[in-house]
Parts: structure tokens; C-alpha cells; sequence
């Protein structure tokens, strides 16, 4: 096998102008988990790695304004550190429960989003439960996009760019949780996850957004899930009704770890479970 050439830029424009330059040859390096497994997932190998470990614009957890913003180089374990406000609740709960120590020490929360073909990364849910945004750099300067918008166009992005840093809004009134199921314990990929993201009116829901993970081969959105949140308070009954309906909108894959009819059979159960969080004391800051 040819060995890949890596530069390390000093700079985020560097880094930016070199990706496009390269072009196809090109790709970043962040947290590598991805790489170091390619070989044997006979996956591509770049000639160039454009690394990123050095970069101090991709670093930090930073919260002003009523809005957190997280570096795209921020590992899993950092932002499982961070002490913020419930809204991130279930995004630090996610990072938490990601995989395993080794890889949270080294995966990014930028190379979670990028990962193409990556239906249960758990910070992708959990960050479109939350409305994040993502701040991409490219040759012609910043720009934000929405999450949505950016997970749907992943396998068509221009070379030349990247994830900057994610921005999350945090009002007072907000809180969120995350659920996973693994076929076994920890240290696996989620059979399927919900997060959700709830504000609140006294005890009434007035606003919501849930998020679907690990079901279909991208995280999604469910606004019928959300609508059902909406209107009264967040009990058992009213969460697992909401995870009917997220099942109702998915088309479930097939997999080696779950057929899709059993990813879709456990939401509801796993959105009772995050509700459930919503409500714990840790939330009730």
C-alpha cells in the first residue's frame, strides 16, 4: 500500500487552501478513527492528509449570547466534560456514551458529522434535536449552514472546506436527552437512538424537535414526533405516542445487527426513556 503524505498547515486558511488545492488527492485528518480503519474496511486512502490537530480555530467550547459554540476539533471526551446548560443535555450525554474510551479520546465532533456513510453516530442526533448549526470555512470565507441541509449534501461537498465549528442555541427554557440501544453493552454502534429537545411553559411542552438515529442510513428529523410532544406535559404516555409516531415516518434499514422492524419497534421505548431525563433533577438547573 502507498503511504499518505500528511501536512500539517499552520493555519485555518492553509488548511483550506491546501484541501483545495489538492482536490480529490486531498482529505482532512482530525481524530484519524476512521483512517486507521480503512485499510481493512477496503475503503479509500488519500494520497494527501491535510491535518488538523494543530489548528486553534477548531478548538474550545465557547458560550455567549445564549448560544454555545463547540470546535469542530473538540474530542468526544471534551465535550462529555462540559458542564453547560440542559439544553446541551443530550449532546453531552451523547458524547458520553459514544463507542468506547479510546475512540472518544480521538474522535472529533466535526469528523462525526463529515462521516459519510455513518447511519449511527450518535452526535448527529443529538445535535439536530438541538437545532445546531454547523460554521463551514471555505476558500471564499465562513458560512453557516443548517444541519439538515449539510448531512444531505455530505457525499457532494467541494473539496476546499471545512467544518469550523458548530453553534447550538441554549435558552433557559430548554432541555434535551439522549437514548441509545446497543445489542449488547458499551463500546458498540446505537441499533437505533431518539433525542429529543423540548422548551417548556411551566410544566407544558410549547416547543419541540426530535431527532431519529442508527434507523435510516442518515439521522433525521421527526416533526410528527415533535407535534406529539407539544400542547401538555411530558409523561410516559405522550413519549411513547411520539415514538410511534417517529416510527410511522422512518423507512427502516437492514442490517447485520438488527432487521429494520426491530429499530423501528424499539423507539417508542427509547423515547419514553429519554423523556423520562428530561425530567430528572440533573436537568432542573
Amino acid at each position: 500500500m502507498t503511504r499518505s503524505e500528511v501536512r500539517r498547515p499552520a493555519s485555518l486558511a492553509d488548511a483550506v487552501r491546501e484541501l483545495s488545492e489538492l482536490g480529490g488527492d486531498g482529505a482532512a485528518l482530525a481524530g484519524g478513527t476512521w483512517i486507521m480503519r480503512a485499510p481493512l474496511q477496503d475503503a479509500r486512502v488519500a494520497r494527501v492528509y491535510v491535518a488538523l490537530d494543530g489548528l486553534v480555530e477548531l478548538r474550545g467550547i465557547r458560550t455567549a449570547g445564549g448560544t454555545v459554540e463547540i470546535g469542530a476539533a473538540v474530542t468526544h471526551d471534551e465535550l462529555a466534560a462540559f458542564d453547560g446548560p440542559p439544553a446541551l443535555a443530550g449532546i453531552v450525554d451523547a458524547a458520553r456514551r459514544s463507542a468506547f474510551p479510546a475512540v472518544r479520546s480521538a474522535a472529533t465532533v466535526g469528523g462525526n458529522i463529515a462521516a459519510a456513510g455513518f447511519p449511527e453516530a450518535d452526535l448527529v442526533p443529538a445535535l439536530l434535536a438541538a437545532d445546531a448549526a454547523v460554521v463551514v470555512a471555505t476558500p471564499d470565507g465562513e458560512r453557516t449552514e443548517e444541519l439538515v441541509g449539510y448531512l444531505a449534501s455530505r457525499g457532494t461537498r467541494p473539496a476546499g472546506e471545512l467544518i469550523v465549528r458548530v453553534v447550538v442555541p441554549a435558552p433557559a427554557s430548554r432541555r434535551s436527552a439522549f437514548e441509545r440501544l446497543t445489542v449488547r453493552g458499551g463500546g458498540e454502534y446505537a441499533v437505533a437512538s431518539v433525542a429529543l429537545s423540548v422548551d417548556l411553559d411551566g410544566a407544558a411542552v410549547s416547543a419541540a424537535r426530535v431527532a431519529v438515529g442508527g434507523v435510516e442510513e442518515v439521522a433525521r428529523l421527526s416533526p410528527a414526533a415533535a407535534a406529539a410532544l407539544v400542547g401538555g406535559p411530558l409523561d410516559d404516555a405522550v413519549a411513547e405516542r411520539a415514538g410511534q409516531a417517529a416510527a410511522a415516518e422512518c423507512t427502516a434499514r437492514e442490517g447485520l445487527d438488527a432487521p429494520g422492524w426491530y429499530r423501528l419497534a424499539v423507539l417508542p421505548a427509547l423515547a419514553r426513556t429519554a423523556a423520562g431525563a428530561l425530567t430528572s433533577p440533573d436537568q432542573q438547573k
